[in-house]
């Protein structure tokens, strides 16, 4: 859990000023990585993929119900 945000955010901004944006070729293998550790570790896949989806349902219907009301102000 992230603690203070901020920070976090101020710190990828420095990376992205200093190094640039990262390539998508380089997220892609990041990304590829870190799939094939959570997948070794026997985070992913779930063995019940059904499972929380009551919870996903609630969340999907309050953001759509959000994007549906008029911008304010």
């Amino acid at each position: 859990m992230i603690k203070n945000p901020s920070v976090l955010k101020k710190l990828e901004d420095d990376l992205i000023k200093s190094e640039g944006r990262l390539p998508f070729d380089k997220s892609l293998d990041i990304f590829t990585s870190l799939w094939d550790e959570a997948v070794r570790f026997g985070a992913i896949p779930s063995k019940d993929p059904m499972e929380g989806i009551e919870v996903d349902i609630r969340i999907a219907k309050v953001l759509n119900s959000c994007s549906r009301k008029p911008s304010q102000g």
